[in-house]
């Protein structure tokens, strides 16, 4: 094992980043799937967004700040990589290219939260609701049939609705047959008019 990293195993649930504490490392997903979540002036816990691996977590506080501006907790059981600050700065300094890709992927990662927010502001329960079944079927899993990591809880924290709210849209997109829902098991029956709900809903 490298003098500079450690890796470390979290399994569901567990928290790797802690909102509020000191942050001493960078912190590279090698496995796994995350949710990034803060606590606002409510104190109520919000998701802000989910990170899959292989991807870094947490360098706008690494690099910007020392103080863990939010938190990360494994929705899935991952398998982290804790990088010392200093190498990973030296790195920086020394690889152009290795640079230019951490700026061009913390630029993405802005735009899409650009992107989200206009989302949440336009789109009624339903359009997000489908937004997020596209996005883990094609982004996160892949699949038309993937297991949620998701407690119905979180998936209205993530689209700023109720839990009841989150249980009749998705029982509505089942009994229009766009989905089909086993326990956690969610399968895409009909992609054309999921999109078509994500786009105009």
């Amino acid at each position: 094992m490298s003098l500079n990293s450690i890796n470390a195993d979290f399994d569901k649930g567990e928290i790797i980043i802690k909102q509020g504490a000191f942050s001493l490392n960078i912190v590279y997903l090698r496995t796994g799937l995350v949710k990034v979540h803060i606590n606002g002036l409510t104190a109520k816990d919000h998701i802000l967004k989910f990170v899959k691996a292989p991807a870094y977590i947490g360098l706008p506080t690494s690099i910007g700040d020392k103080i863990n501006q939010f938190s990360v907790t494994a929705i899935e059981d991952s398998s982290v990589c804790f990088i010392d600050q200093k190498c990973f700065d030296d790195l920086l300094h020394a690889n152009e290219n290795f640079s230019y890709e951490i700026i061009v992927g913390l630029c993405k990662d802005e735009l899409q939260c650009f992107k989200y927010s206009l989302y949440r502001t336009q789109k009624h329960v339903r359009g997000l609701m489908a937004e997020m079944l596209l996005y883990f079927s094609r982004e996160i899993y892949l699949s038309e049939t993937f297991n949620c990591p998701l407690s119905r809880y979180e998936a209205a924290d993530f689209i700023g609705t109720s839990r009841e709210t989150v249980s009749r849209i998705l029982s509505e997109f089942e009994k229009e047959k766009i989905i089909k829902i086993d326990g956690k098991q969610r399968i895409i029956l009909d992609f054309e008019r999921l999109d078509s709900i994500c786009k105009n809903g």
